[in-house]
């Protein structure tokens, strides 16, 4: 659990960062940018929950490892393409909603509350970046490829495996790899759900 939240903290950073980069932010922006992107959805789900302290409070080496992240991002990374940020951004998708449907099983909530805050914590960061970047969130709108449906079909998935007793870091990777693997192909293939 712990590897997997440095992880996805470290991809919804470097995300993060790209994304103030690209909008002409400052340091002060990107690193800002950064930790509002790793810690956003975490921390909403621990209060919804009643999870307090929140996460990252825990463990500072979580925000340590966010703001360098952040940092050099955004001075090392200086051309920056449409593929990196999408495939970063879908690392930390896949682990934050696996993540945040395991502490809601933890809790012995229903499976459906533990779908929802995966959901949550996977897409509430990006939600938060776009906010502060000055733009309608990504997944509120109706031309983006799918986002917040990858993240319900992954955990979903996740649910279900756990629910018939596979192994749980097993049941992480599968689920969260395929998080992934939708986000890409959704992409790839400018999959966007219907239009009324």
């Amino acid at each position: 659990m712990l590897i997997l939240t440095y992880i996805a903290v470290i991809a919804s950073a470097a995300s993060g960062s790209l994304e103030a980069r690209k909008n002409e932010m400052d340091i002060v922006g990107a690193t800002t940018i950064a930790l509002v992107t790793a810690f956003g959805g975490g921390t909403i789900r621990d209060l919804l929950l009643g999870r307090t302290p929140v996460f990252w409070v825990l463990d500072p080496g979580l925000t340590i490892a966010a703001f360098i992240v952040g940092a050099l991002s955004y001075y090392r990374l200086e051309r920056i393409s449409n593929r990196l940020f999408t495939i970063v951004d879908a690392i930390g998708l896949g682990l934050f909603s696996i993540l945040g449907a395991t502490y809601t099983l933890q809790l012995e909530l229903s499976p459906i509350v533990a779908v929802l805050m995966g959901v949550v914590t996977g897409v509430f960061g990006g939600v938060l970046r776009d906010l502060f970047c000055n733009r309608i969130p990504n997944i509120f709108r109706h031309n983006t490829e799918l986002y917040a449906t990858c993240s319900f079909v992954g955990t979903c998935l996740f649910v279900f495996l756990i629910w018939i007793d596979t192994d749980h870091f097993l049941a992480s990777m599968i689920s969260a790899g395929t998080i992934f693997i939708l986000r890409l192909a959704a992409v790839r293939f400018r999959m966007t759900l219907p239009r009324p």
